[in-house]
């Protein structure tokens, strides 16, 4: 890992300051950086959740997000439903996994507050969440640690959390909302050491499109309070399977998946660049790989 990698992701070190009353009312993050994306996905699946008609159902998050004293419009303004519309993807992928895997083992990288864990559960399935330390901490504030449910505080591109795992293990690991914010060099060792250690197992991640990547390098607004950070990593969609396969030989089955902006303006916006089939590969995507057993 280098320098840089190392010192931006470990701004993602949320300081939780805890004020007398009710303790589910007791917590203000202290948070900069890429940590502070750990509240605009919560917010996002929140908001999501409470729609009536919402493509999510989700009440830890609801749950989470108004016991934090924290002002989200003011940071993030309003959701447009598309950090919903990811999870809830992301929510078929694991559930269709874990029909034939129930007794499996998630591994959720840079898991922040994510609830996905509860979401999918089957009542057998293991997961291990990995964030770093301060990072736990505030998510063990909300979702104790059980048997079943474990929390490793390390980064996800230290090789700790794999030394942990059987390479026999029925395994599908989960890179929500991460991968964009390394170094593509360090993208790609991750994704190679991972492939070289579990045959067999299957992964998700997203992606964004390399427009969008150089925007917020130059320096992009989500709202005039709120500046995103730099997000290094971005790949066409296009681009895609023949980068990963130049990466690995080890990538069998390998699917680019979309998720929709699910209403308003947004949705009819990117249905129309959807007509064009060049410009598809300029949108955010899903993807779902599968490594070959040897």
């Amino acid at each position: 890992m280098t320098a840089s990698v190392a010192t931006r992701l470990r701004t993602k070190s949320p300081l939780a300051v805890h004020i007398p009353g009710d303790p589910m009312k007791s917590v203000t993050p202290n948070l900069d950086g890429v940590s502070e994306t750990m509240l605009w996905s919560l917010y996002g699946r929140a908001c999501e959740a409470r729609r009536p008609e919402g493509i999510l159902v989700d009440p830890d998050s609801m749950r989470i997000c108004d016991a934090i004293d924290y002002d989200f419009v003011g940071h993030f303004g309003h959701p447009i439903g598309s950090l919903a519309a990811r999870a809830v993807e992301i929510d078929h992928l694991l559930r269709g996994w874990l029909k034939h895997h129930p007794d499996g083992l998630i591994v959720s990288l840079g898991e922040g507050l994510e609830t996905q864990s509860r979401r999918v559960d089957n009542g057998r399935m293991r997961w291990l969440s990995v964030d770093f330390p301060a990072a736990m901490e505030l998510r063990e504030h909300f979702l104790t640690p059980t048997n079943r449910f474990h929390h490793l505080a390390a980064s996800a591109l230290d090789m700790d959390w794999m030394r942990k795992i059987e390479p026999s293990t029925e395994l599908f690991i989960v890179a929500q909302g991460l991968f964009m914010y390394l170094e593509p060099e360090a993208v790609n060792h991750l994704l190679v050491e991972i492939t070289k250690r579990f045959p067999g197992a299957e992964m998700a991640f997203d992606a964004i499109p390399r427009w969008f990547s150089r925007l917020t390098l130059w320096g992009l607004m989500q709202t005039p309070r709120y500046r995103l950070p730099p997000m290094p990593w971005g790949i066409n969609r296009n681009e895609i399977e023949p980068d990963l396969r130049k990466w690995s030989s080890r990538i069998g089955v390998l699917d680019v998946l979309d998720y929709r902006v699910p209403y308003g303006w947004p949705m009819l916006f990117e249905d129309f660049f959807r007509l064009f089939p060049y410009a598809q590969n300029e949108l955010p995507c899903l993807v779902h790989a599968v490594i070959r057993e040897n």
